[in-house]
């Protein structure tokens, strides 16, 4: 007969719970009918070690938190700043929320106790500021231009100017291969903390809304406002639907990727095509869109005009993702599909990656906590090493 675990009821189930996981959906993790595991949730039998450490695995917990005396203190649920009605946290949107936590609280600490200098800009302003000021706080910080990017790849060069003033930058759009995010639940989120600042970026989308989303989320840590955010866009409806807070980082962000300067300086013959409209919000790394939807709100372009170039936009919109589909399909039958060493480090952040490579490799961090940082077995971390650079 198998050896039992005589785990703690009440923290098994707590762990299915946070986890956002449905009874039937955690029962088959174990193998077992649901019955069981109502039982081994209520204290009436125990499962075996085997079926216990499949859960353990499940619920993204350590095994040996099963047998704590009692629940323990979790993370704080950071603020949701999401639009009313939008749907409830999955699954994947809770494992990813956990790991950065985890992550962050690490680098947090360390950063800490080795008396590294508070990050200056963590807070520098509030809601009730310009966000004109705020967008050109955060354009002269991380030296940006974005009428003239030095890289064809503007998030690339958001990201890598934004790593080195320390802000650890992660990407994905999933946890595991068969857990992905949706985008509908999550599109980002920021943890401002003065020593460890993160945000994140759910990929499950092309690149400019991602930019976006990223410049959105800077604008939190610029204010000090963790939390998580979806329908991350130039509001012009239903603003009754969004959280101050959100409707102020994204004209942040819109004011940061479009200054009204450049926008007043475009001939408004220049906006009144489709194409023309994509050439420009392309230059600047936005969508048609939000271009459109700044156009509108600097007067450059009139309420008709606007309808008919979004109506048109539209349409070009999914020609485009249709191309990019085809593009990438080629692309993967050619060189098949992205190193996952260098998903993995999006994941992680490059910032974060490198720290903790450093760290092991000087000697100061152990084997097992490095492979759990980085998800990666640490004979494998050459092979991550050699993705920072690319």
């Amino acid at each position: 007969m198998a050896d039992r675990a005589y785990i703690n009821s009440r923290v098994l189930k707590w762990a299915r719970e946070s986890a956002k996981m449905q009874v039937e959906v955690a029962a088959s993790k174990a193998s077992v009918p649901v019955s069981k595991l109502e039982k081994w949730e209520e204290g009436l039998s125990q499962p075996t070690i085997r079926q216990a450490q499949n859960l353990a695995k499940a619920y993204r917990r350590p095994f040996a938190l099963l047998f704590l005396p009692d629940i323990p203190v979790d993370f704080q649920p950071l603020q949701d700043f999401r639009r009313k009605g939008s749907k409830t946290l999955g699954t994947a949107s809770v494992f990813i929320i956990r790991e950065i936590q985890q992550k962050q609280a690490w680098i947090s600490e360390v950063n800490e106790e080795n008396g590294e200098p508070k990050v200056p800009f963590i807070g520098k302003f509030s809601v009730t500021d310009d966000p004109v000021m705020v967008a050109r706080d955060i354009l002269e910080t991380l030296e940006i231009n974005p009428l003239f990017y030095v890289m064809d790849n503007p998030i690339k060069e958001w990201i890598d100017k934004a790593e080195l003033k320390g802000i650890f930058v992660s990407r994905t759009s999933f946890v595991h291969s068969r857990l992905t995010l949706d985008s509908d639940e999550l599109q980002g989120f920021a943890i401002a903390d003065s020593y460890a600042p993160f945000v994140f970026i759910n990929t499950d989308d092309w690149n400019a809304p991602q930019l976006f989303t990223l410049v959105h989320e800077l604008a939190h840590l610029w204010i000090a406002k963790s939390g998580i955010s979806n329908a991350v866009q130039p509001v012009l409806e239903d603003k009754d639907k969004y959280d101050p807070v959100e409707l102020f980082c994204s004209e942040v962000a819109a004011n940061a990727l479009m200054p009204k300067e450049y926008m007043l300086r475009i001939e408004s013959a220049s906006m009144k095509t489709p194409g023309e409209v994509f050439g420009i919000s392309k230059r600047l790394g936005v969508s048609s869109f939000a271009f459109l939807v700044r156009a509108l709100k600097l007067n450059l372009i009139t309420v008709d005009e606007y309808r008919y170039l979004k109506k048109e936009a539209d349409k070009g919109f999914q020609d485009f993702l249709r191309q990019e589909e085809n593009r990438k399909a080629r692309q993967k039958e050619r060189e098949g599909g992205p190193s996952p060493y260098l998903l993995r480090v999006n994941k992680n952040s490059r910032l974060f990656t490198q720290i903790v490579l450093d760290a092991f490799k000087g000697g100061s961090l152990e084997p097992n906590l490095a492979s759990n940082l980085l998800n990666t077995p640490t004979n494998k971390f050459p092979k991550l090493e050699a993705q920072l650079y690319k």
